[in-house]
């Protein structure tokens, strides 16, 4: 999620009680859609992508998949867009958030490439932060072969997104449930997903902050899953083509035109280096050189049904990603490592911790410290929860702002703090989990997610690479004081040692006191 977050809209909405009666805006009845589907296996099956998703299969399998880890940035950027360079059938996009920035236009930029040579373009985007892009994916589904659909769609589509809310909190269930999910399917042979948005500080081109995430290359029989998946969402009852929504105001023509002259503004990516941390080219080089480098592993997909946003939370939570990762995770006989930048337990989680480390296992969770999150009031729901798990034995770092982009194992961050935004889990060093599901209440029973368990030693092993090493500084390690009660946070420091803070590393007093206004008027329920 973004800085101007949804949780915090949350608690702006709720504190919001006049000023919207005399101008909500009303959302236009729907209209009946055609059912589109995936192209069958056999129309893709000699395609250039098809042909080398099955290259490679061990022993001609029909069971097993083949993925690779992107943990970088530029590469992973790579990835989406060769696979757009190389469909020949079609391409099946799905994000939550899609930004009008130079990552985002590049990106749309291929989509229309792609169309112009006959690929068919399905593009889903969630419709909270679509505030003031009406105009670019208007004209971009103005090109043949190309459609632009909006998950969940708010009535106002003003510029401002405070606006939008404020003309849309009749329907403040609307604005509350939105579709998570990250995907991108080429030809119905390679696929990827993930915690990556589409959006600057997702590909290392932002100069304030940048996230570490990870995604994931697929291929094999999970992708026509993925395919599947995308097919529920795509004909689902809440979501609505654009021009339902935002008509053009235009002749086609003259769209297409004015998508370009937008398109044009996006300044080019920036050179990748020869071989990635994981020591591996690129996937584009590697499409060229028609030889795609994957772990060949079974795999389980998990997909949230769009309806869950109808759901009250504990039905909506029965079936969700959420409790298929959950019940991997508790299935671990050993050691579980979780990566999540959101981590609010709640009492469901705090049990399953509990009685996993009374069994003998280990936990440790990564997630983003104060000064590094996004998502202050997120942060404030994990603090309720961190003292009590330092207790029961939990392990706990929190990503630095700065120190973690320091290690130089997730890209050049330049002079930009670095944020944890990717959604991980390790089971046993066997099972790798990532997805767009973060381990809190708000992608367990409000969002839609999507999640993929990979059981691959193999993948997990090149996961390590990037955690290994005795002092790799990627933040703060925590841990309780003398009295049993404060926490401390330690900093490795350059003599071998640790340096001791006793309070929260940085300034946040103001941070603090805006917390204290809003928690009590925001439930665990909205974090």
């Amino acid at each position: 999620m973004r800085a101007a977050n949804l949780r915090r809209l949350a608690a702006l909405a709720l504190g919001a009680t006049s000023l919207w009666l005399a101008g909500c805006a009303v959302l236009p009845p729907g209209k009946p859609m055609p059912v589109a589907t995936a192209f069958p296996a056999a129309e893709v099956s000699q395609t250039e992508l098809a042909q080398l998703a099955a290259r490679g299969t061990p022993g001609g399998s029909t069971s097993l998949s083949g993925f690779r880890l992107l943990p970088e940035a530029a590469f992973a950027f790579d990835a989406r867009i060769s696979l757009a360079r190389h469909a020949e059938k079609s391409l099946d996009v799905q994000y939550y958030l899609i930004q009008k920035d130079d990552v985002g236009l590049l990106f749309l930029k291929e989509l229309r490439e792609a169309a112009a040579r006959g690929v068919r373009v399905r593009l889903l985007v969630d419709d909270l932060y679509t505030a003031g892009e009406d105009e670019v994916f208007g004209t971009l589904s103005a090109f043949p072969n190309i459609e632009v659909r909006l998950f969940n769609p708010l009535p106002s589509r003003a510029d401002s997104l405070a606006t939008r809310l404020l003309f849309s909190l009749t329907d403040f269930g609307r604005i509350n449930h939105r579709m998570h999910n990250k995907l991108l399917v080429a030809d119905n042979s390679f696929a990827v997903s993930g915690g990556r948005n589409i959006a600057n500080e997702y590909f290392m081109r932002s100069t304030a902050a940048n996230f570490i995430d990870m995604d994931v290359l697929s291929s094999g029989p999970v992708v026509r899953q993925m395919s599947e998946g995308f097919d529920r969402y795509w004909n689902s009852e809440h979501v609505r083509p654009i021009e339902q929504i935002a008509p053009l105001r235009m002749p086609v023509e003259e769209a297409q035109k004015r998508f370009d002259a937008i398109a044009r503004t996006a300044v080019p990516d920036v050179a990748m280096h020869q071989r990635d941390v994981l020591d591996k080219s690129p996937v584009g080089q590697q499409l060229i050189a028609g030889n795609v480098e994957r772990y060949w592993a079974p795999s389980t997909l998990f997909v949230d049904d769009p309806e869950k946003i109808t759901r009250k939370p504990d039905a909506a939570y029965e079936g969700s990603v959420t409790e298929g990762a959950l019940g991997v995770i508790n299935s671990a006989r050993r050691e579980v490592k979780i990566g999540s930048p959101y981590f609010i337990p709640g009492a469901r989680g705090m049990a399953m911790m509990k009685k996993a480390i009374e069994r003998g296992g280990r936990i440790t969770v990564v997630t983003n410290s104060l000064g590094a999150t996004d998502e202050p009031l997120a942060y404030a729901g994990y603090e309720r929860y961190r003292a009590d798990m330092l207790k029961i034995g939990v392990t706990i770092y929190e990503i630095a702002p700065t120190l973690t982009g320091r290690s130089g194992r997730f890209g050049d961050f330049g002079k930009s703090i670095s944020r944890l935004h990717a959604k991980l889990a390790v089971v046993d060093d066997e099972r790798f989990f990532v997805g767009s599901m973060n381990l809190d209440h708000r992608s367990a029973a409000v969002n839609t997610e999507m999640g993929l368990v990979i059981d691959s030693p193999e993948l997990v092993k090149d996961y390590d690479k990037l955690m290994s090493g005795d002092r790799v500084n990627l933040g703060y390690r925590l841990r309780l004081g003398p009295d049993g009660r404060r926490v401390q946070w330690l900093e490795y420091d350059d003599a071998g040692g640790d340096i001791v803070h006793e309070d929260e590393p940085g300034e946040f007093l103001w941070l603090r006191f805006k917390n204290w206004l809003l928690l009590p008027i925001v439930g665990e329920d909205l974090l």
